[in-house]
Protein backbone atom coordinates (compact mmCIF):
# COMPACT_ATOMS: atom_id res chain seq x y z
CA UNK A 1 0.00 0.00 0.00
CA UNK A 2 1.64 3.08 -1.18
CA UNK A 3 2.53 5.85 1.58
CA UNK A 4 2.77 9.50 1.48
CA UNK A 5 5.98 11.02 2.98
CA UNK A 6 5.65 14.70 3.68
CA UNK A 7 9.31 16.07 4.45
CA UNK A 8 9.32 19.31 5.82
CA UNK A 9 12.28 22.30 6.07
CA UNK A 10 13.79 21.73 3.03
CA UNK A 11 15.65 25.19 1.94
CA UNK A 12 14.96 26.52 -1.10
CA UNK A 13 18.02 25.97 -3.15
CA UNK A 14 17.74 22.45 -2.63
CA UNK A 15 14.03 22.59 -3.93
CA UNK A 16 15.36 24.42 -7.04
CA UNK A 17 17.88 21.65 -7.97
CA UNK A 18 15.69 19.18 -7.19
CA UNK A 19 13.14 20.64 -9.49
CA UNK A 20 16.23 21.39 -12.08
CA UNK A 21 17.24 17.26 -11.84
CA UNK A 22 13.64 16.19 -12.33
CA UNK A 23 13.45 18.25 -15.19
CA UNK A 24 16.22 16.73 -16.78
CA UNK A 25 15.05 13.56 -16.03
CA UNK A 26 11.43 14.86 -17.43
CA UNK A 27 9.47 13.53 -14.71
CA UNK A 28 7.57 15.11 -11.49
CA UNK A 29 9.65 16.26 -8.35
CA UNK A 30 7.73 13.40 -6.85
CA UNK A 31 8.82 10.74 -8.93
CA UNK A 32 12.01 12.18 -8.96
CA UNK A 33 12.15 12.37 -4.97
CA UNK A 34 11.02 8.69 -5.28
CA UNK A 35 13.68 7.49 -7.51
CA UNK A 36 16.39 9.17 -5.59
CA UNK A 37 15.08 6.72 -2.38
CA UNK A 38 14.80 3.60 -4.34
CA UNK A 39 18.78 4.40 -5.31
CA UNK A 40 20.53 5.72 -2.13
CA UNK A 41 18.56 2.42 -0.65
CA UNK A 42 19.04 -0.50 -3.42
CA UNK A 43 22.20 -1.41 -1.65
CA UNK A 44 21.51 -1.07 2.04
CA UNK A 45 21.42 -4.19 4.19
CA UNK A 46 17.94 -5.00 5.48
CA UNK A 47 19.07 -6.55 8.69
CA UNK A 48 22.24 -7.53 10.52
CA UNK A 49 22.52 -10.66 9.79
CA UNK A 50 22.59 -9.50 5.75
CA UNK A 51 24.97 -6.63 6.87
CA UNK A 52 27.33 -9.50 8.79
CA UNK A 53 26.85 -11.80 5.84
CA UNK A 54 28.01 -8.77 3.56
CA UNK A 55 30.98 -7.49 5.24
CA UNK A 56 31.86 -11.69 5.61
CA UNK A 57 32.09 -12.00 1.62
CA UNK A 58 33.91 -8.77 1.25
CA UNK A 59 37.14 -9.44 3.69
CA UNK A 60 37.30 -13.13 2.79
CA UNK A 61 40.29 -12.36 0.76
CA UNK A 62 42.25 -10.39 3.14
CA UNK A 63 45.23 -11.63 5.43
CA UNK A 64 44.50 -10.89 8.81
CA UNK A 65 46.39 -10.07 11.57
CA UNK A 66 45.71 -9.78 15.61
CA UNK A 67 45.37 -6.25 16.90
CA UNK A 68 48.40 -6.90 19.44
CA UNK A 69 50.61 -8.23 16.51
CA UNK A 70 49.75 -4.75 14.99
CA UNK A 71 50.34 -2.53 17.63
CA UNK A 72 53.41 -3.95 18.34
CA UNK A 73 55.37 -3.65 15.36
CA UNK A 74 54.06 -0.11 15.19
CA UNK A 75 56.00 0.00 18.51
CA UNK A 76 58.80 -1.51 17.34
CA UNK A 77 59.10 0.57 14.24
CA UNK A 78 58.74 3.73 16.37
CA UNK A 79 61.38 3.04 18.79
CA UNK A 80 63.72 1.68 16.51
CA UNK A 81 63.23 5.46 15.08
CA UNK A 82 64.12 6.82 18.59
CA UNK A 83 67.69 6.09 19.12
CA UNK A 84 68.53 8.86 16.27
CA UNK A 85 66.59 11.64 17.76
CA UNK A 86 67.97 10.99 21.41
CA UNK A 87 71.17 13.18 22.13
CA UNK A 88 74.33 10.38 23.49
CA UNK A 89 73.67 11.30 27.11
CA UNK A 90 70.38 10.28 27.06
CA UNK A 91 66.91 12.36 27.74
CA UNK A 92 66.97 14.50 31.35
CA UNK A 93 64.05 15.87 32.38
CA UNK A 94 63.10 18.29 35.18
CA UNK A 95 65.29 17.49 38.52
CA UNK A 96 67.41 15.21 36.97
CA UNK A 97 70.74 16.03 37.75
CA UNK A 98 73.54 15.77 34.61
Amino acid sequence: MPTALTVRGLDEELVRRLKLRAARHGRSMEAECRDILRQALANEPQDFRALASSLRQSLADRAHRPAGDVMAATRAETWAALPEAIPAGGISGPGDEP
